[in-house]
């Protein structure tokens, strides 16, 4: 009866839905070992796996949506969908890069402020060339942008600030200048997509140093702190601009 009620997935991206929605699959699949991936096993390569994204859930026949927001999906490798809204809860999630905010000192771990539910660890030795003898500089109130490792709903979330080799490729703790400020969680994703406009406009009228985590927070810093607060200012109302909106007003600061 489910699967009646239900809308093709297809039909519906670009399209708002609501909680409560049932969005059926292109094809049958069966269940992955990490629960939130599913099996094509009907005209897919047998590798290619649909990754169900935030504001989804496995429901029988398809997807159930979770919360209110655009469908997007993504048709690249096995494929995924996922809802755009304007949430500012985070919910940390395996994999993610955020930046935190260095609260407690606690022998050999730190504790950060991550914007979810509890504060997330780091281990001294998440950091590259750390050793017992060479231990980081991190102080109580740094900001530090990092990668979970561990992020589930029975678990502590757990932060690294290195890759797979080693490397901080990136990531460590964040300068002591510059400017924090959070935005939604679907301004983050908008930002972070490949050859993003807003961040091409930007980095021709001033050059500046721009961090942005997946739990709504962005660290900038330009050579100015008028330059650092005017691009702060037109980050936060890019949300609300048009593309035309948002040219002609990064015209009018061009032209001062």
């Amino acid at each position: 009866m489910a699967a009646e009620r239900g809308v093709a997935a297809e039909a519906l991206v670009g399209q708002v839905v609501l909680p409560g929605d049932l969005l059926l699959l292109p094809a049958h699949y069966s269940e992955d070992a990490e629960g939130e991936r599913l099996r094509l096993s009907a005209g897919a390569a047998p590798q290619a796996r649909l990754l169900c994204g935030p504001g989804l859930r496995r429901s029988g026949a398809g997807l159930l949506v979770t919360k209110c927001g655009l469908l997007r999906h993504r048709p690249a490798g096995g494929g995924a969908y996922w809802v755009d809204s304007q949430q500012k809860r985070y919910v940390p999630v395996k994999g993610d890069h955020v930046i935190g905010i260095v609260t407690i000192k606690a022998g050999d771990v730190f504790r950060l402020d991550v914007g979810g539910s509890e504060p997330a660890s780091l281990s001294y030795l998440a950091f590259e060339g750390a050793t017992k003898r060479n231990r980081p500089n991190v102080q109580v109130g740094d900001l530090v942008y990092g990668q979970f490792v561990v992020a589930n709903k029975d678990m502590e979330p757990e932060m690294v600030c290195i890759d797979s080799s080693g490397k901080s490729s990136g990531m460590g703790v964040i300068g002591q200048d510059g400017f924090l400020f959070k935005v939604s969680l679907g301004l983050i994703r908008k930002l972070l997509a490949p050859k993003c406009e807003i961040i091409q406009e930007l980095s021709q009228l001033y050059p500046f140093e721009l961090v942005l985590g997946m739990n709504g927070r962005i660290w900038v810093k330009a050579k100015t702190i008028q330059q650092t607060l005017i691009i702060v200012n037109i980050l936060e109302a890019c949300e609300y601009m048009t593309a035309e909106q948002r040219k002609q007003a990064l015209a009018k600061l061009s032209g001062n």
